[in-house]
């Protein structure tokens, strides 16, 4: 796997976690329908979990092959980007109601 490769695979899970997050947050301002605030506490349970998963497979990745070293935490970066945007949507949803 080249090192563009592991960088890309933190941006697709960034962005994706990034992507539903959004959809979940301004579903439920928009309409205010209870199933997009279920649907953002779920994913924010299940986005960390694999956030974790990916971010535990990327540090083993860089101790085992330290030639990739770099390419990994340049993703874990990425990844960790997630961390405040989630807290700060968490403190939005908690405080609508």
């Amino acid at each position: 796997m080249k090192d563009q490769d592991i960088i890309n695979i933190g941006k697709s899970v960034f962005g994706l976690c990034f992507l539903l997050g959004n959809m979940c947050l301004f579903g439920y301002l928009i309409t205010k329908e209870e199933d997009f605030a279920i649907g953002g506490f779920l994913l924010l349970i299940v986005g960390s979990a694999l956030n974790l998963l990916i971010i535990l497979i990327l540090l083993l990745s860089a101790v085992v092959i330290p030639s990739r070293s770099d390419a990994c935490l340049k993703a874990i970066g990425i990844l960790m980007i997630n961390i405040p945007i989630a807290i700060i949507y968490a403190l939005i949803g908690l405080n609508l109601n």
